[in-house]
């Protein structure tokens, strides 16, 4: 009886040890980043103006700079959420918003709010929400007489996202120059810009439907082993999908709207943190940093990986992201 006991206590320390270890990698790249731009800050200067011990210049550079790196790593929490849900709700490691149009449902509502009522964060941060909801609808709606399984799914949600990335191209072309370059650049995925205006929702949002996921944490490790075993066990298998897929809808749309559409983080973020952590369900705490870690990273990769150009975040992450990919399906393959 004592050797199961030990095991456990370990893979538990592993996964504390690997979650310590993502957050000094985050507060580093926190650090890295804020001292990044026109005006290069040495960590120790940033560390100090964080503490409230720097000039007042030094002061506005880091406030000014700070939102971006806060919005990084909220929504790079809220895809690994999302990601984390659709892949234990589905069993597949594909089964994540990027795949199944989720994300590109939330980048469409995202357009439209563009092209008819402007930029500000609140419109597009409604806009992506819409977005999205319709396209869990009408994927849900498709799925509807043979249920959420996870083939099923996946490939419905892929011809439903390539429809609609024939939409926003169509939209793209009818609207006007201004307005057009607005919504493209929002569309790669670019946190340059990004002020207290866009952490603030994000913030909400997290706020708001995190505490949901981890208080169905247990019902989720449940799914993961199956519909008649879940009920069995006492989990309200339709109640509680329902509602997680509908939070992870909304923690896409949040995500998105707060930085344009970042490609893989949700699909890689929870096989990641699984990988790492060597435990089975969502790994939810651990899915959190990793996706953290990506996108900050990712941001701070963009300002750093050419001298003459930044490239925005959403441009890396879809670099590392289809690596991973490839590396993923090969994998299966074998």
């Amino acid at each position: 009886m004592t050797a199961p006991v030990r095991r456990e206590s370990s893979l538990d320390r592993r996964s504390l040890v690997v979650i310590t270890a993502l957050a000094l990698v985050v507060l580093a790249l926190v650090v890295l980043s804020v001292g990044t731009g026109d005006y290069e800050m040495s960590p120790r200067g940033v560390l100090a103006t964080l503490a409230g011990q720097g000039t007042k210049a030094q002061y506005l550079v880091v406030m000014g700079r700070l939102p971006r790196v806060l919005v990084a790593i909220l929504a790079g929490a809220a895809l690994a959420l999302a990601g984390a849900i659709f892949q234990t709700i589905t069993r597949n490691p594909l089964g994540s918003p990027d795949i199944i149009g989720f994300t590109t449902g939330s980048a469409t509502g995202g357009i439209v709010t563009f092209l008819v009522f402007g930029g500000s964060p609140a419109v597009v941060s409604f806009g992506a929400l819409a977005g999205g909801l319709l396209t869990a609808l009408v994927v849900m709606a498709l799925c509807a007489p043979h249920g959420l399984l996870s083939s099923r799914l996946v490939l419905l949600g892929i011809a439903v996202s390539a429809v609609l990335v024939g939409v926003n191209s169509y939209l793209l072309v009818k609207a006007n120059l201004e307005a057009a370059a607005q919504a493209v650049g929002w569309l790669v995925g670019d946190l340059s810009g990004r002020d207290w205006s866009y952490f603030v929702p994000l913030a909400v949002a997290m706020a708001v439907f995190a505490p949901v996921v981890f208080a169905n944490g247990r019902a989720l490790r449940m799914l993961e082993m199956g519909d008649d075993t879940a009920t069995g066990i006492g989990v309200d298998v339709h109640r509680v999908r329902l509602t997680l897929v509908l939070v992870a809808v909304a923690l896409v749309a949040a995500a998105t709207a707060a930085t344009g559409p970042l490609p893989f983080i949700a699909l890689a973020a929870p096989q990641l943190a699984r990988r790492m952590t060597r435990l089975p369900g969502p790994n939810l705490v651990a899915s959190v940093f990793v996706g953290a870690t990506l996108v900050v990273a990712a941001d701070f990769l963009g300002q750093r990986l050419l001298a003459s150009s930044l490239l925005p975040a959403g441009v890396v992450a879809a670099a590392l992201g289809g690596a991973y990919l490839l590396w993923l399906l090969l994998r299966r393959r074998a």
